[in-house]
């Protein structure tokens, strides 16, 4: 084989070097100048050459004057005699090469590092901050709420780490979100579980890590993978991680726990949303109170550990805060229950649950004497509820939880009728049939939005109307019109007929809740925005996860909106410490109140008080609501 010549060698040496980037290139130019202007000095002083009439230069002169030509091609303006114009035009050739050059290198250089710095590349030297792994629609509502949270904080920081655009992630943040208070947001572009990316924004220094799941292709097996390359990175942190990540398929659930394990607090988004949908479908204003809960504004859930209750029973405890209203405990093992036994005594190390606007505010009010209004307090029990007939109009692919979550809440012999434009396979039918102990199913394929199909449906014969969007096929926008549209005619239907049709719908964007406010609807979901809420609580104290997961299951306690005349005689001006002693006697725990009078009313929350302050007086008639802890 033919060994390379001179001009190659030089040619793949040149290359090597420019490959090098603008500072090799940089460095090689001033080199050159130095030759240039050495060779220049010497060729002045060796020969003698100085300007007409001018005394021969020295070495250190020579010098002088070549570097002041390739610096600055008007010098030679000045020049006299032949000779040495000519040696200076020559340097000045050179020096004028060298420089545009360099100018150009450095200009070159200064546009790849501002291209570098706009796609996010630079490594990020934030600590205690909150790392968010992944982009979606909940980030919004997720920085809303850290902002909130935020607040008190000193320099609080949330970093960003996503696929998309560093540019395109600042811009969509500050058309979003208007006022950052005192919270910073950094944006970087790269992988969520590409370990090189991932050591960029520093999450060996986070507080605490959320896992996004992608919007599209396989969301689960990138969560896991994302949580694997946290827990399992050669240069791990020694103490546990706080990572909170969302799953949609039940199946994964186990696999991210074992690759998570206790650093990890698992959301199943699916199952949350159909848990929530059910309640709140046989209860309206259900949705207000788990926002009130899971929002940092106003009213949130804190543990405190109490020396004054040490001793105590629980109800006692329910009945030692003025202004919070305790909902459970965290014994000294770290278990959460929520409306545990009244006669329980508390141990030390155990923690009182409660909502409170501040963890500042949780503070034993001291009383012993509560003036409970004996003649206010009533006894009455609900009856137990019979076979439900609910009406499904649209389906999505959570449809199938929904109905293995409702059957475990409705009496046998339930039924429930789907209507949606889905073609289902037989198989699929089957198999969500046979999962169901307490109600049978009926399947319609027709068009939702034709006023046709919906007046041939007789809903004013079911109990309760739940519309669901079909999120999966559609941008978002347009599924929600489709649920305004069915909202709309039964809206029309229930004037028309003179019934009540008890109405709780889903919607995927929270703006076209106020718009969809005409529809007189019960109740709205807002799938995305609730599991937002309940992973920015979540962030700022892991053990909250224990409260929500305890107050989503259909075994134990659950939020319930009871009638208040069970509790209270209507239209009775009382102080809520008697509330609370009438739902006590029961077993229960009051928490707040639903006036029905604004239940439409969007500016004071469609009604709903969580956390009343227990002195205060109120009068609740008989279509208002006591908020209840209970077990049924």
């Amino acid at each position: 084989m033919k060994k390379p010549g001179l001009r190659a060698k030089l040619s793949y040496k040149f290359d090597n070097l420019m490959s090098r980037g603008a500072g090799a290139m940089i460095g090689l130019l001033g080199i050159l100048s130095l030759i240039i202007v050495v060779i220049a000095g010497f060729v002045y002083w060796g020969f003698a050459i100085a300007p007409e009439d001018g005394e021969p230069m020295s070495l250190a002169e020579g010098f002088w004057q070549s570097l002041m030509r390739t610096m600055d091609a008007g010098t030679v303006a000045g020049d006299s005699g032949w000779v040495f114009r000519l040696v200076a035009i020559i340097i000045t050739l050179g020096g004028i090469f060298i420089l545009s050059t360099l100018i150009g290198i450095l200009g070159s250089g200064i546009e790849s590092k501002l291209d570098e710095l706009r796609k996010g590349k630079s490594f990020v030297l934030e600590t205690n901050h909150t790392l968010v792994l992944g982009w979606s629609s909940k980030v919004f509502t997720i920085i809303s709420e850290l902002i909130v949270a935020g607040e008190n904080q000193k320099s609080p920081r949330i970093v960003i780490l996503s696929e998309k655009d560093k540019v395109e992630m600042e811009d969509e943040i500050r058309e979003k979100i208007t006022d950052m208070k005192n919270m910073k947001v950094i944006c970087r572009s790269g992988s969520p579980n590409d370990l090189g990316s991932l050591a960029m924004v520093n999450p060996h220094e986070a507080k605490s890590i959320i896992v996004l799941s992608p919007e599209e292709g396989n969301a689960d097996s990138q969560t896991i993978k994302t949580i694997l390359a946290i827990t399992n990175n050669p240069d791990r942190r020694e103490e546990p991680y706080h990572i909170i990540a969302e799953i949609k398929d039940f199946k994964n659930l186990e696999v991210a726990k074992m690759v998570g394990k206790d650093e990890v607090e698992l959301i199943l988004t699916d199952d949350i949303f159909a848990r929530i949908m059910v309640q709140t479908s046989r209860q309206s204003g259900l949705s207000m109170v788990y926002q009130e809960l899971m929002d940092f504004d106003g009213a949130e859930i804190y543990f405190s550990e109490e020396p004054k209750l040490t001793g105590k029973t629980f109800a006692e405890a329910i009945f030692a805060y003025d202004s919070s209203a305790v909902m459970g405990l965290q014994y000294n093992d770290g278990t959460c229950v929520v409306n545990p036994p009244m006669d329980y005594v508390l141990q030390k190390g155990d923690k009182v649950i409660a909502i409170t606007e501040d963890d500042d505010t949780l503070i034993p009010s001291g009383k012993t004497e509560f003036k409970i209004d004996e003649d206010a307090i009533v006894n009455l029990t609900e009856e137990e509820a019979g076979p439900e007939r609910t009406l499904i109009l649209g389906w999505n692919l959570r449809g199938p939880i929904l109905l293995r979550e409702m059957d475990q809440y409705v009496a046998k012999g339930s039924f429930i009728k789907i209507v949606s434009d889905y073609n289902f396979e037989e198989a699929e039918l089957e198999s969500m049939r046979s999962g169901l102990k307490n109600t049978t199913i009926e399947f319609l394929h027709a068009e939702t939005t034709s006023r046709e199909v919906i007046d041939s449906l007789d809903v004013t014969s079911y109990d309760n109307v739940q519309v669901l969007c079909y999120d999966d096929r559609m941008d978002i926008q347009e599924a929600d019109a489709l649920t305004l549209i069915i909202l709309l005619h039964l809206r029309r239907i229930s004037s028309e007929t003179g019934k009540e049709i008890k109405i709780v719908s889903e919607m995927l964007d929270i703006k076209n809740r106020d718009l969809a406010s005409v529809t007189k609807v019960d109740d709205f979901i807002v799938s995305d925005k609730l599991i937002s809420l309940m992973m920015s609580q979540v962030s700022e104290n892991k053990h909250l996860m224990r409260v929500f997961e305890d107050l989503l299951q259909s075994e134990g306690s659950e939020i319930y909106l009871k009638p208040a005349c069970n509790y209270l005689k209507p239209d009775t001006e009382v102080d809520f410490y008697t509330a609370l002693e009438s739902a006590k006697r029961k077993g229960e725990i009051a928490i707040g109140y639903k006036i029905a009078a604004l239940s439409g009313d969007s500016s004071q929350a469609y009604g709903v008080v969580v956390n009343p302050d227990k002195t205060q007086k109120i009068k609740l008639g008989e279509q208002d609501r006591l908020i209840v802890l209970a077990e049924d």
